[in-house]
C-alpha cells in the first residue's frame, strides 16, 4: 500500500491532503480547508464550532470523518480530521451559503446606517466618534 502526503496551495494558502493507495482516495485535511474558505484568523476553532453545529443538526458526514496524522505548521506529526472529496463538498456547502447571508446582513446594516444618518444629518462612523469610544473604554479600564 502507497501512501502519498503532500502539501497543495490554493489561493496561496496550504492544504495538506494524502493519497490512500487502498481505497484510491484523496484526504484533506478540513481545518486546511476551512482557513481557505472561512478566511478565519482561527481555523481550528471555526471547524471546531461548526463541526459541533452540524453534529447537533445530525449532520452524518461531520461523523465520518476520519482522524489522520499529518505533519503540522511546526513540523510536528499531529492527528487532525480529514475528509474524502464526496465529504468535503457536503462540509464545504454551508459555506457559500454562509457567506451569501453574512453579505446580506452588511447590506441590512449598510442601508439601516445610510436611514440613520439622513434622518439625523449626522455620520453614525467617524474618527471624531472612534476616538470618543476609545477614550471612554480607556476610562473603564483603568477603574
Amino acid at each position: 500500500m502507497t501512501k502519498i502526503t503532500a502539501i497543495k496551495l490554493f489561493d496561496q494558502k496550504q492544504v495538506r491532503v494524502h493519497w490512500d493507495d487502498e481505497r484510491e482516495k484523496w484526504y484533506f485535511s478540513i481545518v486546511d480547508v476551512v482557513a481557505v474558505l472561512s478566511e478565519s484568523t482561527n481555523p481550528q476553532t471555526y471547524w471546531r464550532v461548526l463541526k459541533k453545529r452540524l453534529t447537533d443538526e445530525g449532520n452524518e458526514t461531520v461523523t465520518n470523518c476520519n482522524g489522520l496524522k499529518m505533519p503540522a505548521p511546526d513540523g510536528k506529526i499531529r492527528l487532525t480530521d480529514v475528509a474524502d472529496t464526496k465529504q468535503l463538498l457536503r462540509i464545504t456547502g454551508n459555506f457559500s451559503q454562509s457567506k451569501e447571508i453574512a453579505r446580506k446582513g452588511g447590506d441590512a446594516a449598510k442601508q439601516a446606517r445610510n436611514s440613520i444618518e439622513k434622518q439625523t444629518g449626522e455620520s453614525i462612523v467617524s474618527s471624531r466618534k472612534y476616538l470618543q469610544h476609545n477614550e471612554q473604554k480607556k476610562l473603564r479600564d483603568k477603574e
